[in-house]
């Protein structure tokens, strides 16, 4: 029989490997698919301004889940920013991830980020996915695919639109998508920390940009045909767009972008025009210094925010909640928000903002997308290492 100091040896071995893999990244590979809840998920009452939300958790065990879309048939797809797309079933079951996936940047903000259906999903099961795509010598940038959704893969798979030129460092990707419903897909982008690329309309960094659907550019784009400016973009002056949203009752496209310390914003970007970035600015460095290329907070020739927290929220996801006459929380926007843990609803009486409120402040969590779904209900992707989704039943309308 071994000499039980022998064991103990043994023993001590293996768990020192065991957690050396861990902490170099090579622990073993989790479960490939996860399971449903053993038990049907129960609702939690919370507060808000308009009476109690029921909120539950329909499934959790995500790695930092960025991009939720609700399937017109039952059940979700959801990114994780570490490459993987998964279905959630109706019953909370998480599936393996889903074959095909692009390659992606997963260094710091990078990753999979957006996924969106196609307006003829019914017909066609085709999405798009925004992520960082890696480049030479260790460069990334934005990144958009459209693919065929099977059962458990993607055919088809077409990277549709590269942000170029590819640029060195983690941070500032976006990226959202949104369709117009005139053949157009809007896709927003961060400036890879690289602050002057904004103002310039030779790179697509900081930029707004407008493709139609099969990655063209449409030939009525505000710089289509003209020299040294890239016909992709739509408006330019941006930091770092992670929310993006048509209003279903104008037609109208919002966006909410990240500022730097302060100065989170949303904006209604129009055609050709210029947006600020990094000449305008409510914020400040993180370090507390001035953002060098800073001239103040407004200036000729470029468009001030529609509306902006001097307390930067950190502004992820978008989603317009309207059409549901019955419900208090018709006509609201709702947003992420990473820096304070919670979701924004703003009230709005046509596009004036006049309410605002914080959902979810018991959780404590950072919610990183938000969607509306046809049944009324809320739905939101929770930022963590154990993200969760969570289905938000607004009030009872009041008699």
């Amino acid at each position: 029989m071994p000499h039980r100091s022998a064991i103990f040896l043994a023993l001590f071995a293996a768990t020192a490997l065991s957690a050396c893999q861990a902490r170099d990244g090579d622990s073993p590979t989790p479960p490939a698919a996860k399971p449903a809840p053993a038990q049907p998920p129960a609702a939690r009452a919370l507060s808000s301004t308009l009476g109690k939300i029921q909120v539950t958790e329909l499934a959790r065990g995500l790695d930092h889940p960025w991009g939720l879309a609700l399937l017109p048939e039952g059940g979700y797809l959801v990114t994780e920013r570490s490459g993987q797309l998964r279905r959630i079933g109706t019953d909370g079951a998480i599936s393996a991830p889903l074959a095909g996936v692009p390659k992606v940047f997963a260094e710091g903000q990078g990753g999979l980020l957006d996924v969106a259906l196609s307006p003829d999903f019914a017909s066609s099961r085709r999405i798009y996915l925004s992520f960082a795509e890696p480049g030479d010598n260790g460069t990334a940038g934005t990144a958009v695919a459209s693919a065929t959704l099977g059962a458990d893969a993607l055919a088809d798979v077409k990277v549709i639109y590269r942000q170029e030129p590819k640029l060195d460092g983690p941070n500032h990707f976006g990226s959202r998508l949104a369709f117009d419903g005139q053949g157009h897909v809007f896709i927003s982008q961060g400036e890879r920390n690289h602050r002057p690329t904004s103002q310039e309309l030779d790179k697509l960094q900081g930029k707004l940009v407008r493709l139609n659907l099969d990655g063209s550019v449409p030939q009525d784009n505000p710089f289509a045909g003209k020299a040294g400016a890239r016909p992709e973009i739509w408006s330019y002056g941006h930091r770092n767009m992670q929310g993006l949203a048509i209003d279903p009752r104008s037609g109208k496209l919002w966006e909410s972008e990240h500022g730097p310390r302060g100065g989170d914003e949303i904006n209604l970007p129009r055609p050709g025009l210029n947006y600020g970035w990094p000449i305008i600015t409510h914020g400040i460095n993180y370090s507390g210094l001035p953002i060098p290329e800073a001239q103040g907070r407004e200036k000729a020739g470029m468009e001030a925010p529609y509306h902006v927290w001097e307390k930067s929220p950190g502004l992820s996801g978008m989603a317009f909640y309207t059409g549901h006459a019955g419900s208090p929380w018709t006509d609201s926007l709702f947003l992420g928000s990473l820096a304070e843990r919670n979701l924004i609803r703003l009230g709005l009486k046509g596009d004036e903002i006049v309410s605002e409120e914080r959902l979810l402040n018991e959780i404590g969590e950072r919610v990183r997308d938000v969607r509306v779904g046809t049944d009324g209900n809320v739905y939101v992707l929770t930022d963590e290492n154990d993200g969760k989704l969570l289905r938000i039943a607004p009030p009872e309308a009041q008699p």
